[in-house]
């Protein structure tokens, strides 16, 4: 089953990087962050949203609250490049491995903007690999693992 290959997938990188996670799959779908947070629970603010640019021509993973949109200007300051744009579905396969909806926040080998407003909170619940699986995490290892640059790359709304 292929989903089930993609959580093995998301274990086994996440094992690599010195953090055990436990995913859940879920009956309803977590494909955005509204039905994420309704299947596990939580505030739409507890849900970290992977989300795939392209900067200075690169693909990169931003990893934003569920309760903001990501501000490619914000972005480009981060990662001091001249253009940021939201990657195709196509250009999220190919440098991720997954499919919009499912794109776990490590484990792809991309460098990773992780939105300082995920560390105000204890944990947060993050894609498996397909949109019916998630994992609960702690953001500040989230961080620490993934070697992520902190920023404030959200905005409301």
């Amino acid at each position: 089953m292929i989903s089930e290959r993609m959580r093995d997938k998301v274990i086994q990188r996440a094992a690599a990087l010195g953090l055990e996670v436990d995913v859940q799959r879920l009956e309803a779908s977590t494909k955005t962050v509204s039905d994420a947070a309704t299947a596990v629970g939580c505030k739409e603010a507890e849900i970290a949203k992977s989300i795939v640019f392209i900067c200075d021509g690169d693909p990169v993973v931003c990893i934003a609250s569920g309760a903001h949109r990501i501000d490619v200007d914000k972005v480009a300051d981060a990662l001091d490049c001249a253009e940021v744009r939201q990657a195709s579905a196509a250009e999220v396969r190919a440098s991720t491995g997954f499919a919009i909806g499912g794109v776990p926040p490590l484990g792809h080998e991309l460098p990773v903007v992780l939105d300082e407003d995920l560390l105000t909170h204890k944990r947060v619940w993050a894609a498996a690999g397909d949109p019916h699986s998630l994992f609960c995490v702690d953001p500040k290892e989230l961080a620490g693992c993934t070697q992520a640059t902190v920023a404030a790359v959200g905005e409301s709304g």
